[in-house]
């Protein structure tokens, strides 16, 4: 495996030195155009096709990433996002005329969609150009001015990133910044007008109680214990590839994989024989040689996810398939682990990572009883023919997203809003909806001529009281 390297960190000076340029042309930079937020979204996909082969090298270097998982997971949704975007700004920026009371006529009111301002997007190491670049179309389609902070543990890909940046966008419009944990912190004291952040929901409540000091917008998109369900009319072969296709990519290191399963008592042992199959056809008898399956980040993950797994295991848990571990190239094989107790720390904690628990249930009562007994999830994938237990499950549930009879590809759809609730997150983004949380709805009122509201003056007669009394029953 290539050498890692260290990512370097940016000066506190060199930060506010960005921060306070970005301040001066923010209104500037707010002021453009449709034409002139597409150019710079052309040029952003310029690049990233452009530099395509270097983000594969950066990606394998940084955990083994293969390349068509670069393509499928990074380029793909970044270069939709951009074509997207294209199609749509100009009636997403266009000014939305809105009814108004009969109360108040002769006049007219609309909403006029404003950048916020100076955006810091905070990026994470496990879809480094896609969670970076992806909210930056966002950011610039709404008219801002952004500071990006990519993850320090993707150093390669952090760099690349900074080259892009650098190379197609003047730093007092977009500018990258490196650093780890203390880099993080200063550049959450500066007063953003909004933080876009994705990671883990411990780290984001420390964004959310930085930018309350400033009282900043924030988006979160965060995690959690995103469950499938199966059930006993599902298409099990279906079921099995799809959660082994959104499970084992990218190592199990992705927000919004399968984190459990609860397949229904009836066809759980078809179910495993399948889903151990699969396993096998797509990546082979020695998964850790496999050039389609990447490894964990660095050894802390390796570390984290190895005593999730170990302390399920002496809890009594068995593994049913994989356990094979290679500490030196940080390799866990894809792991399906059966009869887990419910307080070992693979159904306490997010796994993030190649390990999925299988559980059963009896009846879809007990099935989403577990599920809302635990924190909301980013996400909740439903594999079943009978669109009662669907519906009972969407009613009856609450999570950020939902795919059903297939796993995460309601993320691709960028006519979809991407967002948690709660402990999996805040906000939306994706197309319309992340214009939109990167703008403020600025509410116009314009009086056009006399109107019956003109007469609600001191002093109060009868009259007057009378026509309120009239406006509150019938307007």
């Amino acid at each position: 495996m290539p050498a890692i390297l260290s990512a370097p960190s940016t000066p506190a000076t060199e930060i506010q030195r960005i921060f306070d340029l970005q301040q001066e042309n923010y209104l500037h930079v707010g002021k453009s155009t449709a034409r002139e937020r597409i150019a710079k979204l052309n040029r952003l996909h310029d690049a990233v096709m452009r530099y395509r082969p270097q983000m594969k090298e950066a990606m394998y270097a940084d955990f083994k990433k293969p390349p068509f998982e670069v393509d499928a997971v990074e380029v793909f949704p970044i270069t939709g996002a951009i074509k997207h975007t294209r199609r749509n700004l100009r009636r997403w920026m266009a000014p939305k005329k809105v009814p108004m009371p009969l109360a108040f006529a002769g006049s007219t009111s609309w909403i006029r969609y404003e950048p916020k301002g100076v955006c810091l997007i905070i990026s994470p190491w496990n879809f480094p150009f896609n969670l970076t670049f992806v909210p930056l179309v966002s950011a610039i389609a709404a008219g801002n001015c952004a500071i990006l902070k990519p993850s320090e543990m993707t150093p390669h890909s952090s760099a690349l990133i900074k080259k892009i940046v650098a190379e197609i966008f003047d730093e007092n419009e977009v500018a990258v910044v490196e650093g780890a944990v203390e880099t993080s912190q200063q550049l959450l004291e500066l007063p953003f007008h909004h933080i876009f952040f994705t990671g883990a929901p411990s780290i984001g409540k420390v964004v959310m109680k930085a930018a309350a000091e400033n009282l900043t917008s924030v988006t979160l998109e965060l995690g959690g214990k995103s469950p499938t369900i199966i059930d006993e009319t599902a298409d099990l072969k279906a079921a099995a590839a799809r959660t082994v296709r959104g499970k084992f990519a990218n190592c199990g290191q992705i927000c919004i994989a399968p984190d459990y399963v609860m397949v229904q008592e009836k066809v759980k042992d078809e179910f495993l024989k399948i889903l151990t199959e699969t396993i096998r056809e797509g990546f082979g008898d020695d998964p850790l040689r496999s050039d389609s399956y990447a490894c964990m980040v660095n050894d802390r993950h390796f570390q984290r996810v190895k005593g999730y797994l170990d302390d399920a295991v002496s809890k009594g848990a068995k593994v049913l398939l994989g356990g094979k571990l290679d500490a030196t190239a940080r390799h866990i094989a894809p792991t399906v682990v059966i009869d887990v107790p419910e307080d070992s720390l693979l159904m306490q904690e997010e796994i993030f990572g190649p390990v999925l628990p299988v559980k059963s249930y009896r009846d879809l009562q007990e099935a989403i009883d577990f599920i809302n007994a635990r924190e909301r999830p980013l996400t909740m994938s439903i594999f079943s023919k009978n669109r009662k237990n669907t519906e009972r499950l969407l009613s009856e549930t609450r999570a950020g997203g939902t795919c059903i009879n297939h796993a995460q590809l309601h993320f691709y759809n960028h006519d979809l809003p991407f967002g948690g609730i709660n402990n999996s997150g805040i906000g939306s983004t994706h197309g319309w909806y992340g214009f939109q949380d990167f703008s403020h709805a600025r509410s116009i009122f314009r009086q056009n001529f006399w109107g019956p509201a003109e007469a609600l003056k001191a002093p109060y007669t009868k009259f007057m009281e009378w026509a309120m009394d009239l406006t509150i029953k019938w307007l």
